[in-house]
């Protein structure tokens, strides 16, 4: 299955037909260090954990959770930034799997650690929307104030469908997003 490229004007192909499958990869942390390697990128993260009430709009995807585990990643090729990432962890995953919330959550990443306590994510919805940049993502990923940049708001369940993640991903400029659907 066709994985993420880089291409040689720097834009980013993000292949969503693959890219939780090979998050292992190479001894890879996650998905993003997985496919930006693969893709001959030289990917880094800078993460912060805190924990705290999720903003209202993920509070209703996760059912009203209370305090939720907050892994907020700036993600980098190299030197640059190609994303901002939010993700928020219900206290019953962190409570199972406390490893989601630690700096290095092992090889694989959170996904793996989730499914390794019983909480794997059988089910992915993944929307797609374009947002206006903040001034936090203005700063960060060096366009205007209001620009619009693409976000994803990536939802994983479990098989019983509780909702064990959702992360809210914001892209710099350069991206091409591919998804697949099979036609059964």
């Amino acid at each position: 299955m066709p994985t993420n490229t880089i291409g040689t004007d720097g834009t980013i192909t993000r292949d969503a037909r693959s890219r939780y499958r090979q998050r292992a990869e190479g001894g890879a942390r996650g998905a993003f260090e997985a496919e930006t390697k693969k893709a001959g990128g030289a990917p880094r993260g800078e993460v912060e954990i805190s924990r705290g009430a999720p903003p209202a709009a993920i509070a209703e995807i996760l059912g009203g959770a209370g305090e939720v585990v907050v892994r907020s990643r700036r993600m980098f090729d190299g030197e640059r930034l190609v994303q901002l990432a939010d993700t928020y962890i219900p206290a019953f995953v962190a409570e199972a799997a406390p490893q989601v919330a630690q700096l290095d959550t092992g090889e694989g990443g959170i996904i793996s650690r989730m499914a390794a306590a019983g909480l794997a994510q059988t089910d992915v919805v993944e929307d797609v929307e374009q947002v206006l940049a903040t001034e936090e993502h203005a700063e960060a990923l060096g366009v205007k104030l209001g620009d619009l940049l693409l976000a994803i708001t990536h939802v994983g369940r479990t098989e019983d469908g509780r909702v064990v993640e959702v992360t809210r991903h914001v892209l710099g400029r350069g991206w091409k997003l591919r998804y697949g659907v099979p036609l059964d």
